[in-house]
């Protein structure tokens, strides 16, 4: 099994879910988070004053996929997402050792 992590602008997140969805995944995690990379935030003035804004908001979607499904799904996950501006985000995959689910005890991709 494979862990994917995607940190997406907040407003591809609805575009990315249906995508995901339409593929064939049945659940995800999503998170609201705040950070930056390269672009190191952004400056703003409210009334007059100039402020540094470091940390952006972002949209964090973790889905577990079978580990052949791990390249399309980040495939359909970019497809969604990329809107071809700076701070578009980044995909992280790593492997996952076990998945138990409470509710039954099933385990390995049983229970995911």
């Amino acid at each position: 099994m494979k862990k994917i992590e995607a940190i997406i602008k907040p407003f591809k997140l609805e575009e990315v879910k249906e995508a995901l969805t339409e593929f064939g995944v049945e659940g995800m995690t999503v998170s609201e988070v705040k950070g930056f990379g390269r672009q190191k935030g952004h400056s703003e003035i409210v009334r007059g004053c100039e402020y540094t804004v470091d940390f952006l908001p972002k949209s964090k979607i973790e889905v577990i996929v079978k580990d052949e499904w791990a390249g399309k799904v980040s495939e359909v996950i970019i497809k969604a997402a990329k809107t071809g501006k700076i701070g578009d985000g980044k995909i992280f995959i790593w492997s996952i050792d076990e998945a138990i689910r409470i509710r039954t005890g099933d385990t390995g991709e049983n229970a995911v």
